[in-house]
């Protein structure tokens, strides 16, 4: 016979999981024998009754006062959600962007005085243009300026914006307007608020009406 020593090579993995499979059986068993010991009184109803295994789980503790709640993370995961937004740009930047911007607007308005030297120069922007746009959108998402013999197309939700936001101009401007600013201002808001609630009376008038019967002869 050879000296050589034999070896063999046992499954440590096998011999594992057959140990933690009994160890899971008697835990089992443990359980079932305290669960019995130790029910709680019949609950009302025919729900599932709730045991309380007191040799194996520790008490729970009681909330400390003041102690942050579960929904503590929640809103902290809430704000790291929120879009970062970049940072402003410097006076010089500013400054920089309003100088490329006017020359590129210069140079666009002689291109189109070239091609019609008929036109003249554009008058600059000013504060009663603004207001001017958000009452033409409003009035226009109202119905106004549908042509004749056509049905007016309202936006009624898209009109109400525009008012809302002519609002929140007139609030954010308070005391930064002249008079005559201030007076086209609250007589626009006027205007357009008294359109929009004539508008919602005739909705309201028409949901309320039933149809018109049918013509004679038909069903």
């Amino acid at each position: 016979m050879s000296d050589t020593p034999r070896f063999t090579v046992i499954d440590r993995r096998k011999i594992k999981a057959e140990e933690e499979h009994e160890s899971q059986q008697a835990a089992a068993q443990g359980t079932e024998a305290a669960a019995v010991e130790t029910p709680l009184p019949a609950q009302s109803g025919g729900g599932p009754r709730l045991v309380v295994n007191e040799g194996r789980h520790a008490p729970v503790a009681e909330p400390t006062p003041g102690a942050p709640t579960a929904e503590a993370p929640k809103d902290l995961s809430e704000e790291e959600a929120l879009p970062e937004l970049p940072p402003a740009p410097t006076a010089e930047e500013s400054r920089e962007q309003k100088s490329a911007y006017d020359a590129s607007a210069q140079r666009l308005e002689d291109l189109m005085r070239a091609q019609n030297p008929a036109v003249g120069p554009q008058p600059a922007v000013g504060f009663e243009h603004l207001v001017q746009q958000f009452y033409v959108s409003a009035m226009i998402q109202m119905g106004a300026g549908t042509q004749e013999g056509q049905r007016p197309r309202v936006d009624i939700l898209g009109a109400r914006t525009t008012i809302d936001l002519l609002g929140v101009l007139a609030e954010k401007t308070k005391g930064n307007l002249t008079a005559a600013e201030e007076k086209m201002l609250q007589s626009v808001l006027f205007e357009v608020r008294m359109a929009f609630l004539e508008l919602t009376s005739m909705i309201s008038l028409q949901s309320v009406q039933p149809p018109p019967p049918p013509p004679p002869g038909k069903r």
